[in-house]
């Protein structure tokens, strides 16, 4: 199969989507001429138009308003935020309304939208640029979050975002975009809310999201050399989670690991460990469940102080090893 990477991936269902159906535009800043600050959405616009393919003022709350303004109209627009953190300026538009619309009106209201966000660290982009804020949503009923890992998931992930009737927070990890990977040139989704063993394995499981993924994969192949067999399960989407696929992997294995990059205070794998501890898995457990995640500061512009403050592969085979040898 033909390789793509990240971005290319993502372009290519943005492509097809807007292709199969006149409703679904882009909008965002710099998604039309600049091609989107990641290259994302270069040369949609010269396809499409400036009619579909929207360059805003710098107003993230004008983006997500539009976006729920459009999608209430039959519309089934998708948004762009040039970063995470930058979202923080539509928390209104997401929170207060469209999180909610679909409830209030008793079902007879749809808000299909979905708003792409590059999140985190590892480009030297300091605190401003480089936040994974991916649980603030999570929190909010109504919303649905999706962290696609590979490029084949990104595209199938977006194709099943733009056609879900539920706005749809999408992250995008910056350090994807250009890894490379399988992804079929025909139109596919990939379900919200199905996970995929990345990786099987008897010893010990570890639960990872994002570029997380990645490096728990790489963390896995060190540790298999050590005769420690890891399986590395993603849940691709965090709402709707695919609790199911979690709790069977930590009772055949007995220990969990639970890995993402936002900060560990208030983070996703707080969540995750709940759901573990409160299911049948529970009684399978031969070692605590432990979590590793970002440091609970600002993420610094220095790159060697940048890097010691979110998970890294040797972190993680440490952990892994300590959990599956009985040290905690």
């Amino acid at each position: 199969m033909r390789e793509l990477t990240y971005a290319e991936a993502l372009r290519e269902g943005l492509r097809q989507a807007m292709a199969a159906d006149s409703r679904v535009f882009l909008i965002g800043e710099d998604v039309g001429v600049y091609g989107g600050a990641f290259g994302v959405s270069a040369g949609l616009l010269q396809e499409f138009g400036s009619e579909r393919v929207i360059d805003t003022p710098i107003s993230e709350a004008a983006i997500a308003g539009a976006c729920i303004g459009a999608a209430l109209t039959g519309m089934r627009p998708v948004g762009e935020i040039q970063f995470m953190d930058f979202v923080t300026l539509s928390m209104e538009q997401l929170v207060l309304q469209a999180s909610k619309i679909r409830f209030m009106f008793g079902g007879k209201a749809t808000v299909p939208f979905v708003l792409r966000m590059p999140a985190g660290a590892g480009t030297g982009a300091a605190a401003q640029h480089s936040e994974s804020l991916e649980n603030w949503f999570v929190h909010v009923p109504g919303l649905k979050v999706v962290m696609p890992s590979t490029p084949y998931d990104a595209k199938g992930l977006l194709l099943a975002a733009i056609a879900d009737d539920n706005p749809v927070i999408f992250v995008e990890h910056k350090l994807l975009y250009k890894t490379k990977g399988p992804v079929p040139e025909e139109v596919y989704q990939v379900p919200l809310g199905q996970g995929r063993v990345a990786r099987e394995g008897k010893d010990l499981t570890i639960i990872a999201t994002s570029v997380m993924v990645n490096r728990s994969l790489e963390a896995a192949a060190k540790l298999a050399a050590e005769g420690i067999e890891v399986e590395v399960i993603d849940p691709r989407s965090l709402v709707p989670l695919d609790e199911a696929l979690i709790v069977s992997s930590v009772k055949k294995t007995g220990r969990a690991l639970v890995v993402h990059e936002a900060v560990k205070t208030g983070g996703f794998g707080g969540e995750v460990v709940a759901r573990i501890c409160e299911s049948e898995a529970f009684d399978y457990l031969e070692a605590p469940v432990r979590r590793l995640a970002g440091l609970d500061i600002p993420i610094p512009y220095n790159r060697t102080l940048e890097y010691h403050t979110v998970p890294q592969v040797e972190k993680m085979a440490a952990e892994a090893r300590k959990l599956v040898q009985g040290a905690y």
